[in-house]
């Protein structure tokens, strides 16, 4: 049963409530290997459902559009002081959306329409919003896009120097969406400062993994950092923005009102409620084991002649070159995903194939950590994918129920927030 629980909503829309409730059990029996998503608390839950939603707050603490605020300011400046606390930037803002819209006030901070703005190609591991073609920054800026060495699978910094030398970008993002190492935060600073562009980390996808001291942190190399908050962050689906005290005022204009109108005051609450539970050491423990995990599967992975991208994993994800299986990336995870394994397929450095229908899939350990498993299990998960890859080409629906009957087994041991 849903966490909390939804007696209102099945008694007002149970077709609704049914749909939420059946969400609920399908995130229980699964082995959920998406590297954008995650669990978060019961408590992160009750915030993010709470009657803050009903509250309406354009402007800033203490500078706001509305009156009724009394409560609503100290949510907000906790949330703040948490996030500046964990992350040890001079200034944090919380209120953006979502990880793009937060990408996107970059852009109306620091460009104007048509300047150049550097960021990792998207076929490379790179994200829409760093400048990529079919995004909005890709159309109303000159992208200049960097990629990973072909022998290697990791950012060619010798060309990511040429080409800032060449175009003269006045912003450079570093980071993505598909990197499985570590990112050299001071490479691409010395890069910057050779041009005094703007240098954005974008730590979406690792900010948890910082804020546990299982990554390195970009701050005091990197002036501004974007990231959403409910990856390995373990919070709502929201987004934040950090930088030095230098370019604090232009970001800040640049989400309200360059951008947004009212924040979303419940999820300021549970984006709080998540950075609180970031300075536990339980927090701490789980940082490292989900890199433990990530490092398990991989040699688990590779061991089973999965060819991986850059061969390994620093972080919590993993990138498979499905090629030398002859099957491609979405019959794979599809097949997997019957199998009770949840991971997407996805585009591999120089891929041969459309995005739409890649040669690889992407997968995280972040969310099987906050369930409990352990990198002594993580032989058993490779197992069970070699097998689902293989019964995607074979055609072999028997092994595929076979296994999800397995995974149901060996994921009822292990508790989830928002279903008891």
């Amino acid at each position: 049963m849903h966490e909390p629980a939804m007696t209102h909503l099945a008694a007002s829309d149970p077709e609704i409530a049914g749909l939420v409730e059946s969400e609920a059990q399908r995130q229980f029996e699964k082995i959920r290997l998406i590297a954008s998503e995650n669990y978060v608390s019961t408590a992160v839950l009750e915030a993010s459902g709470s009657v803050l939603t009903n509250k309406y707050s354009e402007g800033y603490a203490g500078k706001r559009y509305y009156e009724g605020q009394q409560f609503i300011d100290p949510v907000e400046t906790l949330a703040i002081d948490r996030a500046k606390a964990v992350f040890g930037v001079e200034h944090a803002n919380v209120q953006p959306y979502s990880g793009s819209p937060a990408n996107l006030a970059v852009y109306l901070a620091f460009l104007q329409p048509g300047d150049a703005v550097m960021g990792m190609g998207l076929p490379s591991g790179g994200h829409l919003t760093h400048g990529w073609t079919v995004s909005a920054t890709g159309r109303w800026f000159q992208g200049v896009r960097y990629g990973v060495r072909q022998d290697t699978g990791r950012v060619d910094l010798d060309e990511v120097r040429d080409l800032a030398l060449q175009h003269r970008p006045k912003v450079i993002f570093c980071g993505g969406t598909a990197i499985p190492r570590t990112i050299d935060f001071p490479a691409f600073a010395a890069i910057a400062g050779e041009i005094d562009a703007v240098l954005v980390a974008d730590i979406s996808h690792i900010a948890g993994l910082i804020a546990g001291g299982a990554h390195p942190s970009p701050v005091g190399h990197a002036p501004v950092i974007t990231t959403t908050t409910h990856k390995t962050l373990r919070g709502p689906r929201g987004a934040m923005i950090m930088s030095d005290a230098a370019h604090a005022s232009a970001l800040d204009k640049a989400v309200f009102p360059g951008l947004q109108g009212g924040p979303h005051n419940h999820t300021t609450a549970a984006i709080a409620v998540a950075l609180r539970e970031a300075t536990t050491p339980d927090f701490r423990e789980y940082a490292h084991r989900v890199v433990a995990n990530a490092k398990a599967l991989a040699e688990a992975l590779s061991a089973r002649g999965f060819d991986l991208v850059t061969g390994g994993t620093d972080n919590h994800l993993i990138l498979i070159d499905l090629t030398s299986r002859g099957v491609a990336g979405k019959p794979a995870a599809k097949a997997l995903d019957r199998a009770g394994i949840e991971l997407n397929y996805n585009t591999v450095p120089f891929d041969p194939r459309k995005p739409f229908d890649p040669s690889g899939v992407r997968l995280g350990t972040a969310a099987i950590t906050t369930r409990g498993l352990q990198p002594e299990q993580m032989p058993t998960l490779a197992a069970w994918i070699d097998e689902a890859v293989k019964a995607a080409g074979d055609d072999d629906e028997t092994t595929i129920s076979r296994i999800a009957g397995e995974v149901r087994d060996l994921m009822t041991a292990y508790p989830m927030s928002g279903w008891v």
